[in-house]
């Protein structure tokens, strides 16, 4: 890119238009990577309801050792950068380009929109609840966003703290829809709140449509089901740097984001159904589980502890059928590059 030289130069920046993050204030802090690359979240399994029986040994049930679902979350994100303002350039611009201020426009402008982006993407492929659907039109996206929350609902997810992520071209078909309209009360909400209202009883923020990943409407994730943790935020300027006459900006992020899995039903995307991989087919015969991808070139991860295998750490992937013990439930399902994986199929022996 070239540098602008100039025997007068206005002593101002045409700065490019910016917001701070859509995302980590509406992510759980409850998880700390302090020290660590990995963090390994376990959560204890309850277990069915017996009938209770008057007489006998064992009247409450079997007794079962309760066990753990361990789902480890490893940081992946380690980005960096580096820029140079020549002294010399600095000079021949009349000084404008002030070395905090340029390191600030250099977060603002590329950093937290990178992080959103990725984190929102990790989200929609994470989502313990994704729905294939038809493109939204201004009559039925409203429709859509409450079935969402129905959903939300029947997982027994709080109210509080649920949050709808919603592309500006879908926001403008909410605010144009008869249902949107209908609603004294709801409309009135959104329009004290600007571009941020209230959808379904859900906190609604407008993010630009290039952030999301493509063929997903939209994400409603309740806070404490997603984390976006970021261990490392160096932003630095060295005025003292040996073969470089001038300030030198340095910084560097070392992020992820990620679902729990034992909170995943609070997750729940609405996308385009030609990306939503099909669930397995899985079948048990004479104590052997076979899986059965339903979408060309998927493959397929399993578990036989009763753990999620889209987030556990004994997951592994399906190559040959599988031999079960008496009761033992094999639960699998399907993923493929490029689309968003599947919801979870199960047989038990």
């Amino acid at each position: 890119m070239a540098i602008n030289l100039a025997g007068k130069y206005e002593k101002k920046i045409a700065e490019k238009f910016t917001r701070s993050s859509f995302v980590a204030p509406n992510a759980s802090d409850d998880f700390s990577f302090e020290g660590v690359r990995s963090v390994s979240i376990y959560t204890p399994q309850t277990v069915g309801i017996n009938d209770y029986v008057r007489e006998g040994l064992n009247r409450f049930g079997t007794p079962n050792e309760m066990q753990d679902e361990v789902q480890v979350l490893t940081l992946s994100q380690d980005k960096g950068f580096s820029i140079t303002i020549d002294r010399g350039n600095n000079s021949d611009q009349m000084m404008v380009k002030n070395a905090g201020r340029m390191l600030n426009m250099q977060i603002a402008e590329r950093v937290v929109p990178f992080m959103d982006q990725y984190a929102l993407n990790a989200f929609a492929h994470q989502a313990g609840q994704i729905k294939g659907v038809q493109a939204p039109g201004k009559d039925t996206i409203v429709g859509m966003i409450f079935d969402g929350a129905y959903a939300l609902d029947n997982a027994l997810v709080p109210e509080d703290g649920r949050v709808l992520y919603l592309p500006a071209c879908y926001y403008n078909m909410v605010r144009l829809s008869a249902e949107f309209q209908g609603v004294d009360a709801l409309a009135g909400r959104a329009l004290e709140k600007g571009c941020v209202g209230t959808i379904a009883d859900m906190k609604c923020i407008k993010v630009p449509d290039r952030y999301f990943p493509e063929g997903v409407y939209f994400i409603i994730a309740y806070r404490g089901s997603v984390i976006f943790p970021c261990k490392l935020k160096t932003a630095r300027i060295l005025t003292d740097v040996q073969g470089i006459d001038g300030a030198v900006l340095e910084g560097r992020n070392y992020f992820d984001a990620f679902v729990i899995g034992a909170k995943a039903d609070g997750v729940y995307v609405a996308a385009d159904t030609a990306l939503v991989t099909a669930a397995p087919q899985v079948s048990v015969s004479d104590g052997t589980a076979t899986v059965t991808v339903q979408t060309s070139g998927a493959t397929s991860r399993y578990t036989v502890d009763g753990s999620d295998p889209r987030y556990s750490k004994t997951a592994q992937t399906y190559t040959a059928p599988v031999a079960l013990g008496d009761g033992e439930v094999l639960r699998a399902f399907s993923e493929k590059t490029g689309m968003l994986p599947s919801g979870v199929s199960e047989a038990q022996a």
